[in-house]
């Protein structure tokens, strides 16, 4: 892309690029041309990537930091993201891509991803960083400048190409931040290709091509598009579903749960897979916790309007688009209550208390419409958490708030989450925050109760081949006492 053309100018350029529909000379399909060509601009730049040595990855990885870190640009893809998709508010997307960006790079701070990284000479074992190649970086609309410079830096950070697959909403927003990254390369002399963007219009067949050509597949957004990648025949990784659930037992600081829940709550309208969808009150505090949220703002919805708010939220099952990242006042208006709506709600509370598909409130909302259940004990709020996430968003994350941290490791221990998140606010401490030892990462990786083959947070290591020299050691063979001797006690020798 040439960097002396205005963004709106390349913008309009690239939305208005015709595309020949004829097959080609190798006989390819239109889609399939259009893609193997990126691919293999791609696969020449990585080539240019592979002889980099360590610091000139670093300041690969700054430039494409910098292009969307610095103070105008951050706001032009903030105002942009909001502008183009309706989803979210400019002054959190702000903050996102700033503190994403800035989390990532001090993560990859003096971080070795080239040549050897590692060795250990007790077991003679020597690992050595390898590109994986091209990486197909599947992206939601829903954080179209964030989540996209986050796989791009990752990518960066091992020596690869990226090929970028955003959602059709997200499209003019990534296009203006690789326009910026290839600003920033020209001005260390790395090659454009290096990172690139699907044509407009991304298509479900433009996506999936780029997908089975890719070396690897990182998807991020709708349980569709994961399906897809993992349906691509190429190595991929893919999150779960949100639907994140909070616990508030008898021991919370209240004032300070309720501050948290609703900032997290409120969080760029709700976007973050990360964001409350809902939240277990013990019996015991429970009205005094329903006030502290009111407190900040919340507004309970009464019963006779939940049908209301129902319909409005969802069609035919589907949660509605005119929802979703949307202010909780704009959902109160839609959905026709004039007095919550003067009250300018930072978030509508619903009372719930079964779980599943006949109960649609118990699932992931992506706007600021809170879920509360009331719960006997500890005890039986791990329970409602637990029938929750075997209806949407196992895998994923649960909060705590409590004066006993210990609580946090029965958590772990008994619900099938990758992560317990205690005392934070959760939609951003669950991505890594510069107050906890998390990986700064818009990708959570849910494990196989996700249906994901990895619980980590997405982060360069999974950008990585690595290959390990062994070298020999002196023997150790095990005599059968030191493998079996507590066995043997215990049932004999037979």
């Amino acid at each position: 892309m040439p960097s002396c053309l205005s963004g709106r100018s390349l913008l309009k350029m690239l939305a208005s690029r015709p595309i020949n529909l004829a097959p080609d000379s190798r006989g390819l399909s239109a889609t399939a041309s259009v893609v193997a060509s990126l691919v293999e601009r791609a696969r020449t730049a990585q080539a240019v990537a592979n002889a980099y040595d360590q610091a000139k990855v670093d300041e690969l990885v700054a430039a494409a930091g910098w292009a969307i870190i610095e103070p105008a640009r951050n706001r032009e893809l903030a105002e942009l993201a909001v502008s183009v998709t309706g989803i979210g508010n400019v002054d959190d997307k702000i903050r996102k891509n700033h503190r994403k960006t800035l989390g990532l790079l001090r993560d990859l701070q003096g971080a070795s991803s080239v040549g050897v990284i590692a060795k250990d000479e007790a077991r003679g074992i020597v690992e050595i960083a390898r590109p994986v190649g091209v990486v197909a970086a599947i992206t939601p609309s829903t954080n179209p400048a964030a989540t996209p410079a986050n796989k791009i830096i990752n990518a960066l950070k091992g020596r690869n190409a990226a090929i970028v697959a955003p959602s059709p909403k997200g499209w003019s927003t990534c296009a203006r931040l690789i326009e910026l990254i290839h600003q920033q390369f020209d001005r260390i002399g790395a090659p454009h290709d290096l990172v690139q963007l699907l044509p407009s219009p991304v298509t479900k067949d433009s996506t999936f091509e780029l997908m089975r050509l890719a070396d690897l597949v990182v998807a991020t957004g709708s349980q569709a598009n994961v399906r897809a990648a993992y349906a691509s025949g190429t190595p991929a990784f893919g999150v779960g579903a949100g639907n994140v659930a909070a616990i508030v037992d008898e021991t919370a600081d209240l004032a300070a749960a309720a501050e948290m829940i609703v900032r997290s709550k409120t969080f760029d309208n709700a976007t973050s897979c990360s964001s409350e969808n809902s939240v277990v009150l013990l019996d015991a505090i429970y009205e005094p916790a329903l006030d502290a949220l009111k407190a900040h703002g919340a507004i309970l919805v009464p019963a006779d309007g939940r049908a209301r708010l129902q319909q409005t939220m969802w069609r035919d099952g589907k949660l509605s688009s005119r929802i979703i990242g949307q202010t909780a006042t704009v959902i109160a208006e839609r959905a026709g209550f004039a007095a919550i709506a003067a009250q300018r709600p930072s978030v509508l509370m619903v009372e719930e208390k079964g779980v599943g598909p006949e109960h649609l409130f118990s699932g992931e909302k992506l706007s600021p419409v809170l879920t509360v259940y009331r719960a006997r004990d500890f005890e039986h709020a791990m329970q409602i958490v637990e029938r929750i996430y075997a209806y949407i968003g196992a895998g994923h994350s649960v909060g705590l708030h409590t004066a006993h941290n210990e609580r946090g490791l029965v958590l772990g221990l008994q619900l099938p989450v990758s992560r317990v998140i205690v005392n934070q606010v959760h939609s951003v401490a669950t991505g890594g925050s510069f107050d906890n030892g998390l990986p700064f990462s818009l990708s959570m990786g849910c494990g196989t109760w996700g249906r994901n083959n990895f619980s980590d947070s997405m982060n360069y290591r999974h950008y990585l081949n690595i290959t390990r020299v062994s070298t020999k050691i002196a023997e150790r063979v095990p005599t059968e006492d030191e493998i079996f001797g507590a066995y043997f006690a215990r049932h004999g020798r037979a």
